[in-house]
C-alpha cells in the first residue's frame, strides 16, 4: 500500500514541488487549492503523466473548520490513511504600514496560523490511530531573523507557526514527528515574475545578503521536506530548519 501525503496550498510554488517530489518517490498525493484550480489540474495531469501515483484534488478554505473536517474525511474515504501532512498554504499581503488594517491582518493569521492548526488537528487524529505520522510546517526565515514591515502580518503568522510546531510536537509525541522548515527567498513562479519585471534586480540585490549569493529553488525545499518524512529522519523532531543559503 502506497503512503499518502497531503500538501495544503499545493497548486503552485513550494507546495507543487513537494507534490512532485513525493509522487516521484511513490507516494499517493492530495493536491489542495483554494482558488488556483487551473494550476492544480495542471499539476494533477503532470503527476498522472509522469508517475504511477494516485491523486486526489480538493478545493477548500482552510480558515473554515467545517470545510477542513469534510476535506480530511474525503482523504480518508479515498485512501484510508494520511502518512505525511505538509502545511504549506499561506497568504501574504505586501503593503505600506499606513495602508494595513485589521481585516487584512486577520485574513493572513486565519490562513497561515489558524488554518495550519485546524488541518493539523483533524489530520493528526487519524495519524494517532495508527501511531505514526509526520507533520512538516512551512514557515519562513521572516519569522526568525529577517523582518520587513511591509509583510508584518505574514511575519507574525509565520512566527506563530513556529510556536505551534513546538506545541504540536509536545501534544502528539511520541507517535508523530512535527518539524518546521523555514525558507528564505525561493524562486517560485511568483518571485520569478516579480524578478523579471524588475530586470533581475530583485535577486541581484537580495542575493547580496545570502552567503551562497542566489535564491533557493522550490525543488530544494521539497527535497528537505521529503527527507523529514523518511525513516532516516525519525530522530529529527520539534525542530525549525532554515533553508535560506545562509544570511548576512
Amino acid at each position: 500500500m502506497a503512503k499518502v501525503v497531503f500538501v495544503t496550498g499545493s497548486a503552485k510554488g513550494i507546495g507543487a514541488a513537494c507534490i512532485k517530489k513525493f509522487a516521484l518517490e511513490g507516494y499517493d498525493v492530495v493536491i489542495h487549492y483554494r482558488s488556483s484550480e487551473t494550476s492544480a489540474r495542471k499539476l494533477e495531469n503532470w503527476i498522472k503523466e509522469n508517475t504511477n501515483s494516485k491523486t486526489l484534488l480538493l478545493k477548500s478554505d482552510i480558515q473554515n473548520e467545517e470545510e477542513v473536517k469534510k476535506m480530511v474525511t474525503k482523504i480518508i474515504d479515498a485512501f484510508g490513511h494520511i502518512d505525511v501532512l505538509v502545511n504549506n498554504a499561506a497568504l501574504e499581503i505586501n503593503s505600506e504600514f499606513e495602508e494595513k488594517n485589521a481585516q487584512n491582518f486577520l485574513n493572513v493569521l486565519n490562513t497561515n496560523l489558524v488554518g495550519t492548526f485546524l488541518v493539523s488537528k483533524y489530520v493528526s487524529k487519524w495519524m494517532l490511530e495508527k501511531k505514526t505520522g509526520k507533520i512538516i510546517n512551512i514557515t519562513s526565515n521572516n519569522a526568525i531573523n529577517q523582518y520587513d514591515p511591509s509583510t508584518l502580518e505574514y511575519d507574525a503568522s509565520k512566527a506563530g507557526m513556529i510556536s505551534l510546531t513546538h506545541n504540536l510536537a509536545l501534544q502528539l509525541a511520541p507517535y508523530i514527528n512535527v518539524n518546521a522548515v523555514a525558507p528564505g527567498w525561493v524562486m517560485t513562479e511568483k518571485v520569478k515574475e516579480l524578478n523579471d519585471s524588475l530586470d533581475g534586480m530583485l535577486e541581484q540585490e537580495e542575493s547580496k545578503h545570502i552567503l551562497i549569493q542566489r535564491f533557493a529553488y522550490p525543488e530544494e525545499v521539497a527535497s528537505l521536506v521529503y527527507f523529514l518524512s523518511t525513516e532516516e529522519a525519525r530522530s529529527i523532531n520539534n525542530q525549525v530548519i532554515t533553508i535560506d543559503g545562509g544570511t548576512k
